[in-house]
């Protein structure tokens, strides 16, 4: 992936910058936006109660199928998608830091040093959340669908933690979320509807860093076998010891 320092103010920068050039996937926006609907929907309906933790257990698994997804897609999907293409040593974060705060920090086509840290920390977490929420219960309605496959003790504190962890979470996401503000104000690249659109000002995309297609059909198929992967799972698990908080 091609590195863009940032160019003087010209003209021809100027016009450079409305064309625009197709980076993100329509797997990995359909990705990101579905895992923002997914966690808010599972932070709502555990809020809102006992008779909402059906619909709690629903967005838990759709958290964890996504994840999942983007794992595979990581070492699979398209070119900005893949973890090889982004995942870089600390030093070269801290030195795209560095330069950042001195207002020289170059461009990338797909995510920075810093995203990619954050794009890996975001996934580790809404994974072991997600997985710890499969061995939790809550000793009175609610117990996920593996709470029966460890002891006890276990299993009480690994609610514990995944209580605990949804506030972890909760600060990486703010931290996400202030991140691509100051972006899009200060450094005047808007982020978010890259996210939206996939494309990004051709001044910060190289013409051979452009990607010609999303890869739709192979998409499509892995998501099918996480899916279909996780229904066989938990179809193991016997009837009445099903259900629960699986988030």
């Amino acid at each position: 992936m091609t590195v863009i320092d940032r160019p003087p103010v010209t003209e021809a920068a100027t016009t450079q910058s409305k064309e625009k050039r197709l980076v993100w996937d329509l797997p990995v926006r359909l990705f990101h936006w579905s895992l923002v609907v997914s966690f808010v929907g599972a932070y709502v309906t555990n809020r809102l109660g006992v008779a909402w933790f059906d619909w709690h257990v629903r967005f838990g698994y759709a958290v964890l199928a996504l994840v999942l997804f983007r794992i595979l897609w990581g070492v699979f999907g398209a070119e900005h998608a893949r973890f090889s293409s982004f995942l870089r040593h600390p030093r070269e974060a801290w030195l795209y830091a560095r330069r950042l705060l001195r207002g020289e920090a170059p461009r990338y086509a797909g995510h920075n040093p810093l995203g990619a840290i954050m794009v890996v920390a975001l996934l580790l977490g809404l994974s072991s959340q997600a997985i710890m929420g499969l061995f939790a219960n809550d000793e009175i309605f609610n117990a996920g669908p593996f709470a029966g496959a460890v002891s006890k003790e276990a299993s009480l504190l690994l609610t514990s933690l995944h209580k605990r962890g949804f506030y972890v979470l909760a600060a990486a996401v703010f931290v996400h979320i202030v991140a691509v503000i100051a972006y899009v104000t200060v450094k005047r690249e808007d982020l978010l509807r890259a996210m939206v659109t996939g494309r990004k000002s051709a001044a910060a995309v190289h013409p051979k860093d452009e990607i010609a297609s999303s890869r739709l059909p192979l998409a499509a198929t892995l998501f099918v076998l996480v899916v279909v992967a996780l229904a066989v799972l938990t179809s193991l698990v016997p009837v009445d010891a099903a259900g629960g908080d699986a988030f």
